[in-house]
């Protein structure tokens, strides 16, 4: 139609979120895609025989690897935490009909070379061989404290001031050695540096938080997972804009961005120009507004057995802290490797002249935590007000069943 959309939106994974939460909002929604697939550079890809030619692989894979349409491999792998924000904007949305999700089976974390189960349970922990006895008990202490803390009742603080006591002071606190240290650190709080040990400790206090309330949701693990891949959550979100009359456009190559007095009007393609009067997209689009901020290694291995002490599981995270591989960051002999390099952008102003929103390239963290605060923080440039899930909470049924909690 030749009237103006509300926003128009170019590309990937949470502009497709977004696309949604906008639609749902009563936003006139247009969303195109330079790509013939949803999710831009988070995309699933199907069949295997796509995976080898995207990497640039001669030949062909494996007979013992069976029918290639039988693989979804996801580019940009990331789980989402159970009592997270992205299963909030799912339940919100009750995009969550669209989708099914399974619960990864174990966190584990590897140290002095072999790996160790992160316990999720008192028992678990009792018995778990990554910490002596008194050290449980100490660490037993400092959950109790976490989860009884609570940043808007100063009487849970028990002398420890959140915006200020650093968190290498509330491990002392709770006299816990190095390698509780490490584990917390890496495989609870999920950093990936040590930088956080000397930062106010109030966020790490509450990602724990965030990954004991996740973990009580399910209990073999904090993590859930789209059965088909994460290029389910694109789609899902797309359909929900389509329900809201939103329009959703793939194959469609975007020849310039138009902008009349420092502010965008709309978007050529074809020849034919989408008017908008927002746009949201991903750097891709629009290399000479963003910044580069970092890079991220990314290798995906087909291994052709279970990772040992893994007890078998079918899915599993393993987190190497960084200390553990002698380098910077946290990095198994697979049947076939793709390896690949990616730049991190982050847009270079606001975009509250331009009407030019733009979000950040995917980080390295393992779960979509991050993803959730950048689209926040897109809704608030645009909207000039925070996202508020109770807002915009909506009757539903909460799809992950009531009897199974029961």
């Amino acid at each position: 139609s030749h009237s103006a959309a509300d926003l128009l939106l170019l590309g990937g994974h949470r502009e497709c979120i977004l696309s949604g939460i906008m639609s749902v909002n009563g936003k006139k929604v247009l969303h195109m895609d330079r790509n013939s697939y949803y999710g831009g550079e988070s995309a699933s890809i199907t069949p295997l025989e796509d995976l080898y030619k995207r990497f640039n692989l001669p030949g062909t894979p494996p007979e013992s690897m069976g029918r290639g349409r039988d693989w979804n491999v996801d580019l940009i792998p990331k789980f989402l935490m159970a009592n997270g924000q992205l299963v909030k904007m799912l339940l919100y949305t009750e995009v969550t009909r669209y989708l099914d999700f399974k619960v990864i089976e174990g966190s584990f974390v590897y140290k002095g070379g072999k790996i160790y189960k992160v316990p999720s349970t008192e028992a678990e922990a009792l018995a778990s061989s990554l910490m002596g006895l008194f050290e449980k008990r100490r660490f037993r202490k400092f959950l109790v404290y976490v989860a009884n803390f609570d940043e808007n009742d100063p009487r849970t603080f028990e002398g420890v001031d959140p915006k200020k006591t650093t968190m290498r002071d509330v491990y002392k606190k709770f006299d816990l050695g190095q390698d509780v240290i490490d584990f917390t650190g890496h495989a609870l709080a999920l950093y990936r540096t040590d930088d956080y040990l000397d930062q106010p400790c109030q966020e790490t206090i509450n990602r724990i938080k965030l990954y004991s309330e996740s973990l009580a949701r399910y209990g073999k693990s904090p993590y859930l997972y789209p059965l088909y891949g994460l290029g389910e959550l694109p789609q899902g979100f797309a359909r929900l804009s389509a329900i809201y009359g939103g329009t959703y456009m793939l194959n469609k190559p975007i020849e310039e961005i138009v902008i009349e007095n420092g502010k965008v009007v709309g978007v050529k393609s074809e020849g034919e120009v989408a008017r908008c009067k927002q746009l949201i997209c991903d750097p891709s689009y629009v290399s000479d507004r963003v910044t580069k901020v970092g890079q991220v290694i990314r290798v995906i291995c087909i291994l052709s057995h279970p990772i040992k002490n893994t007890n078998d599981a079918n899915s599993c995270q393993i987190i190497i802290p960084q200390n553990q591989v002698n380098r910077k960051s946290g990095a198994v002999s697979p049947l076939s490797r793709f390896v690949s390099i990616s730049d991190l952008f982050a847009p270079t102003d606001p975009g509250t002249e331009s009407q030019i929103f733009i979000s950040r390239t995917y980080d390295a963290t393992t779960h979509f935590e991050t993803t959730c605060d950048d689209i926040k923080d897109i809704y608030k440039r645009m909207m000039g007000s925070e996202f508020d899930f109770e807002e915009m909470k909506r009757k539903k049924n909460d799809i992950y069943g009531e009897e199974e909690q029961q």
